[in-house]
């Protein structure tokens, strides 16, 4: 009987102690002080009251786009644009309003451009001319930050040019465009004191400040990962005579396709993990005169890609089939580099792994009538009969591309092919045999939850034979307290 009580006793104080671990465990997963206000994190408890070691786990190993509750999400305004120029190097005085949409400024602008170069022999299996992607990157600032035109951008490119002083020109046209903030742009913001699994030092705070990382180990990830030769222009220190709104925070060229992407300074500081990857689907789907540059980054806890492509040209029956492939390659062969320090942050190496992607570009899509019918509809204005025999529409909707994407309401022309400097199609005044038809060439897509699409617009700028596309977005990051 002694011993029966014994037991019992034991019992009832082992069921104490446990039911006392469970509430000090709780306590631990306790947040308070979160904007006054306690959250507790899930931890699932088994029968016993022990909780799970899954749930524990979670806790320290995720994604910098998991360390926030949907409530911390921040809106932030983006302007994407694409523009084919045609080869054509720009004049100092291009007004860029059509590409850059100011009259509400955005807190980021996504500018790429296609056939920056003339695509030549020289450009493509030579050396690329960067001396325009300088030209642009100037023009751009000067919209962007109100400032004097830089002077002395010019093609430094020749057949007998030296690669070395190539490289030394692009990074010196780069630092013309740094922020005011003193710190580079970094690569990593990963809590590396949350690898060590079950820590007891572990508190519910801020990233620590990010690793600087070298010009020199930028440019050969960027050799690494397949793309050019030439280094990325990335964020470094402030001009000291010059109040900047807007920095650069990447910019590539391959061959004719440039991208180039600013942001408001003070919000620069919440970039992370920047990476460039270049795919080339140009002759023998090898030369970059056709194929795509991404740019990946995180922006405060949210991961962004955006794609810039320049796909397949041609209008026969069967060339939609060609830049059908050429996203498949894209997507299945668009690896960013690894360069995130933390073994155990989840950052996205391939495009759809992203929270937030836009793929812009000349995707070379056409309108699948004949030349007579393209003008019948053209001349009555009837943008959903053409756009009915679209592609790029006809394509997607059958699930052959682009599965799962999004593409604004096209309430717009045409983006090609037009007369230089003028607002007739191709054909229209110099009679030819094998007449262009008319197509919406030039698109904007994206991919994932938390945008919503403003405005969707083509501009009317003569420049090119190809009219500039504009789409202004309002996209969510999630935002951690110390980021607001």
């Amino acid at each position: 009987m002694i011993n029966e009580e014994i037991e019992v006793s034991a019992i009832t104080d082992l069921m104490k102690r446990e039911r006392k671990n469970q509430n000090l465990i709780r306590k631990i997963f306790t947040i308070k002080g979160w904007k006054n206000k306690n959250k507790e994190i899930e931890c699932s408890f088994d029968s016993s009251g022990a909780c799970s070691d899954s749930s524990i786990e979670s806790l320290f190993f995720r994604s910098p786009s998991a360390a926030t509750s949907n409530q911390n999400a921040q809106p932030f305004r983006v302007v994407v644009s694409t523009w084919n120029v045609g080869g054509k190097s720009p004049p100092n005085n291009l007004n860029l309003d059509d590409i850059l949409q100011d009259r509400i400024q955005a807190d980021i602008y996504v500018l790429g451009f296609q056939e920056i170069v003339p695509l030549n022999a020289g450009n493509v299996l030579v050396i690329e001319d960067n001396g325009p992607a300088g030209k642009w990157l100037a023009l751009i600032n000067q919209s962007l930050n109100q400032q004097t035109p830089v002077e002395g951008i010019r093609s430094t490119a020749t057949l007998g040019g030296s690669l070395f002083f190539q490289k030394q020109s692009l990074r010196k046209i780069s630092n013309t465009f740094r922020t005011e903030s003193k710190s580079r742009l970094k690569s990593c913001n990963c809590a590396h004191e949350l690898e060590k699994k079950y820590s007891k030092e572990f508190c519910f705070r801020c990233p620590p400040a990010r690793l600087n990382i070298s010009e020199g180990e930028l440019s050969s990830e960027e050799d690494e990962d397949g793309s050019s030769s030439f280094p990325m222009m990335d964020i470094s220190t402030p001009l000291s005579t010059n109040q900047m709104n807007y920095g650069l925070v990447a910019s590539k060229q391959m061959v004719g396709i440039f991208i180039t992407i600013w942001m408001r300074t003070r919000l620069i500081q919440h970039v992370s993990h920047l990476r460039i990857s270049c795919v080339s689907r140009g002759i023998m789907g090898c030369l970059g005169n056709k194929g795509c540059i991404a740019v990946s980054m995180f922006f405060h806890q949210t991961s962004f890609c955006f794609v810039c492509s320049h796909l397949a040209s041609g209008e026969k029956e069967g060339d939609e089939l060609r830049r059908n492939s050429d996203v498949i390659e894209i997507l299945k062969n668009t690896q960013f580099p690894r360069i995130c320090r933390s073994s155990q942050t989840r950052v996205p190496d391939k495009i759809l792994e992203h929270d937030r992607v836009v793929w812009l570009g000349d995707l070379n899509y056409r309108v699948a009538l004949s030349y007579s019918e393209t003008r019948k509809f053209m001349q009555e204005k009837n943008w959903d009969a053409l756009l009915s025999k679209d592609q790029l529409i006809i394509e997607r909707d059958a699930g052959r591309v682009f599965k799962g994407w999004h593409e604004g309401k096209i309430c717009f022309g045409p983006t090609y092919k037009y007369s230089l400097n003028s607002d007739f199609f191709a054909g229209e005044i110099v009679e030819k045999r094998n007449k262009r038809r008319p197509a919406w060439c030039d698109r904007i897509l994206w991919h994932g939850a938390g945008i919503s699409q403003l405005s969707y617009i083509r501009g009317e700028n003569r420049f090119s034979d190809h009219r500039p596309v504009n789409a202004t977005f309002l996209v969510y990051a999630e935002v951690t307290e110390c980021g607001l």
